[in-house]
């Protein structure tokens, strides 16, 4: 055993309680065990005036914290897992999912008002293109506000900025202990939650015998097979930060079941299905679900918008 266990994060809040959830779980399990934090900058961290979307969407939160892993610098990642791309870097892996927190999106508004309820023309605040796309579709007059920063900047933004409403993920103001700022838990008919959304991702070297058998410790085996089927429901669509996608999976009864959707950023049109499978082959449902959703149409808009960013990238 290591005579120190160094945990990579990023250095927000939310992302310091996860790491140090993590640090008290091996703790925990492991008395005696001396683990550090290492708290490292990210790309995302330093650009906080573009919408992720236009400066490289997925990646901008990890890329820094997996080169340390590989690097040696720190011997674990902790990531929220919807900020993990699709693919992950030859020689590290997903060594654990923990039990997974709500996955939904919360809406927080000023008046107190449900999301039916917002005025004519409210302005919400979001930087996702998931979460815009679907609001759009329900409420083509809703006004849609960029929305960067960590949780308590949005929260103060919901003020300073004038905006009727803002929409986070439920976990991260749970985690946070901020449930009373809550109006709305959104249902998934409105709102479905981004691939990975409420997980966490414990990333490890893919061959460090000393940390994988510590860290498999803190698997939780129904929310990894849930997650793995959604990343590869993601995978298979090619998707990123610049592609309004949402996917989300629940186990029911021994099987696993997945709705997922692709949609136009203007929410002017939503493709959406549903799948379900055997709770040992989540991953295969992922991909079939996929593959419905391309021959409904989605590959139309997939195709669209990868035109579109490759002509932004030459402009």
């Amino acid at each position: 055993m290591k005579a120190v266990i160094k945990i990579g994060t990023r250095a927000s809040r939310l992302a310091l309680w996860q790491a140090q959830w993590v640090q008290t779980a091996l703790a925990g399990k492991y008395p005696g065990q001396s683990v550090e934090l290492v708290t490292i900058q990210t790309r995302g961290d330093k650009i906080l005036d573009v919408p992720l979307a236009k400066v490289g969407g997925k990646g901008l939160f990890v890329k820094e914290i997996e080169q340390a892993l590989l690097d040696s610098r720190i011997d674990i990642a902790v990531h929220s897992m919807k900020d993990m791309p699709a693919e992950i870097p030859p020689g590290l892996c997903i060594a654990a999912v923990p039990p997974r927190e709500t996955a939904g999106d919360v809406l927080i508004s000023r008046e107190s008002a449900n999301f039916g309820d917002l005025k004519h023309g409210a302005v919400v605040g979001t930087s996702s293109l998931r979460r815009a796309a679907q609001l759009r579709h329900v409420r083509p007059d809703i006004i849609i506000e960029p929305l960067r920063g960590n949780l308590n900047t949005r929260l103060k933004k919901l003020h300073t900025e004038n905006l009727d409403a803002i929409v986070l993920a439920a976990a991260g103001v749970k985690r946070l202990n901020l449930q009373a700022h809550i109006t709305q838990y959104l249902d998934a008919d409105i709102m479905l939650p981004a691939v990975g959304q409420g997980a966490l991702c414990i990333e490890t070297r893919q061959n460090d015998t000393d940390i994988a058998p510590l860290i498999k410790a803190l698997n939780h085996e129904p929310s990894r097979a849930i997650v793995l089927g959604e990343r590869a429901f993601l995978n298979r669509l090619g998707g990123s930060c610049q592609v309004p996608i949402a996917g989300h999976g629940t186990i029911r009864e021994e099987r696993f079941f997945l709705t997922g959707l692709v949609a136009e950023p203007d929410g002017s049109r939503i493709i959406r299905d549903s799948c379900s499978g055997s709770v040992g082959d989540t991953e295969t449902v992922g991909i079939t679900l996929a593959e419905q959703l391309v021959a409904k149409g989605a590959g139309e808009i997939l195709e669209k918008l990868q035109l579109m960013e490759i002509t932004n990238d030459e402009g």
